[in-house]
């Protein structure tokens, strides 16, 4: 059985590719480290507005980060 990455891992993932730090990343996206940390870890469900920086940041789809769908990217 396939097991799907959550919203959280899936920000973690992209935040590692990017060589990025909690800090690096909640800089970028004027989020504190905590709030990245909880919402990797699932702690912190991510509202509205933090989905759409995450996508506009990582150059992602809103589908991806919500297990929609497997591509990262309409292209």
């Amino acid at each position: 059985m396939k097991m799907e990455m959550t919203f959280g891992e899936k920000i973690k993932l992209l935040r590692e590719e990017a060589s990025l730090s909690q800090i690096q990343l909640g800089n970028e996206l004027g989020m504190s480290q905590r709030r990245i940390s909880y919402i990797e870890c699932g702690k912190y469900e991510p509202n509205l507005e933090d989905i759409r920086l995450f996508c506009c940041f990582f150059d992602v789809t809103a589908d991806y980060l919500l297990g929609l769908q497997d591509k990262k990217r309409n292209r």
